[in-house]
């Protein structure tokens, strides 16, 4: 097939035709079981029953209205979202850097309007992943994503992730916000520790500063709680979530308090679509859904099993040295031998019916749905482990 779009990805050698839970068609009919989740995205699968006639009932109502207009399905939305987290007030987007792109503006807006212009420093980890907008790609801290973008915003300093003593250096009376992700997931999967969390959040106090969560991966689920932080026992200032929030319709949220809110004043930021109210709705019946605990728990359970015939593939093949991560948001990382081969596994496993991930080099990455069920695990297991054997013999 000819390709119309611009050349900036790199399309897998299938065209995906129809899905249903975690299995896809392609257009040749052949079958795979998706272990990659719309990366991170379809978080209860695809084609749901309940989200499908949550966006037909929505068709055939209200599709957009603007922003001189709200909604009912945004404010349910962002009731939910309130009522189930830190938050007070909600921003609604159309994707995850939208979302950050919102927090990092309302940290510096707040900032100067509590402080003055001096106090506008980010500060941000090595690694990150926090959006593709010129501002997000800066915070992001991966010069490979940037540098053709130059000049950069300025005003941004990274630190190693997970080093509470670089941070305490680097966060001082000019510092607006930090910025971390729970786990960095584009990175490798990579949790953060109480420490560095602990640390972020009492240096956010000390300094007055904005304290900000990235969720976009980690958010309404993925890690077996609704957000990450819950597993910290400590609070953000502002989060940002989407990937799962909409379960596949273009939808992401700024989350903040009654302390933040404000500095977004009327006219201050804004967003077309954000709040669409088709997005709204679908995203409302996904929270309702996700948040129940049965749900949270099958998460839990689901991703210990996971992580578990990851752990006995790695120990059979001698490919992983490491399986890491929360719920069900895992990372195999890969021994020596195999560095830098993570890409060539990941086509490795779609030849084999297998839809997986690679974050970075060297993990594989795995953000199934949800409600990954004990027969499409055990498949795509076994697919994988079959997969790998044949990858390691060639």
């Amino acid at each position: 097939m000819h390709n119309y779009l611009t050349p900036n990805f790199s399309f897998a050698p299938m065209l995906p035709e129809k899905a249903s839970g975690s299995r896809v068609w392609d257009t040749d009919g052949k079958e795979y079981i998706d272990l990659a989740g719309g990366i991170a995205v379809n978080a209860l699968g695809h084609c749901h029953p309940e989200l499908v006639e949550a966006l037909a009932l929505q068709a055939g109502r209200l599709w957009h209205i603007s922003n001189y207009y709200t909604s009912r399905p945004a404010q349910n939305l962002a009731r939910q979202l309130v009522e189930n987290s830190f938050a007070d007030k909600v921003f609604f987007a159309n994707s995850g850097a939208e979302a950050n792109e919102a927090a990092l503006k309302l940290a510096r807006k707040f900032a100067r309007e509590h402080d003055g212009g001096h106090k506008h420093e980010i500060v941000a980890c090595v690694n990150a992943f926090h959006g593709r907008t010129l501002f997000t790609v800066s915070v992001g801290g991966q010069p490979k994503y940037s540098r053709d973008f130059a000049p950069l915003p300025q005003g941004i300093s990274h630190i190693p992730f997970n080093d509470s003593e670089a941070l305490k250096q680097a966060v001082s009376e000019r510092t607006c916000a930090v910025i971390i992700e729970p786990i960095q997931g584009e990175s490798g999967v990579l949790p953060a520790t109480q420490e560095f969390l602990s640390t972020a959040r009492e240096l956010c106090n000390r300094f007055q500063a904005a304290f900000i969560l990235d969720e976009v991966q980690t958010g309404i689920g993925r890690t077996a709680k609704l957000f990450a932080y819950e597993h910290y026992g400590i609070v953000p200032d502002i989060l940002t979530s989407a990937k799962a929030l909409g379960c596949g319709i273009p939808i992401a949220a700024m989350l903040t308090t009654d302390r933040f809110a404000p500095a977004f004043s009327p006219g201050s930021h804004g967003s077309t679509f954000g709040g669409n109210p088709l997005a709204c709705a679908v995203a409302d019946r996904a929270l309702s859904i996700i948040r129940q605990p049965e749900t949270l728990a099958h998460v839990a359970e689901q991703g210990g099993r996971l992580a578990q015939q990851l752990q006995e593939i790695g120990r059979d093949t001698g490919m992983f040295q490491e399986v890491r991560g929360k719920g069900l948001l895992l990372g195999a990382v890969l021994t020596s031998r195999y560095e830098g081969r993570a890409a060539d596994m990941v086509q490795a496993a779609l030849k084999h019916g297998v839809m997986i991930l690679a974050a970075g080099g060297n993990v594989l990455r795995f953000a199934p749905s949800l409600l990954l069920n004990d027969e499409d695990l055990q498949e795509g297991m076994h697919r994988l482990r079959q997969a790998l054997m044949i990858f390691q013999a060639a």
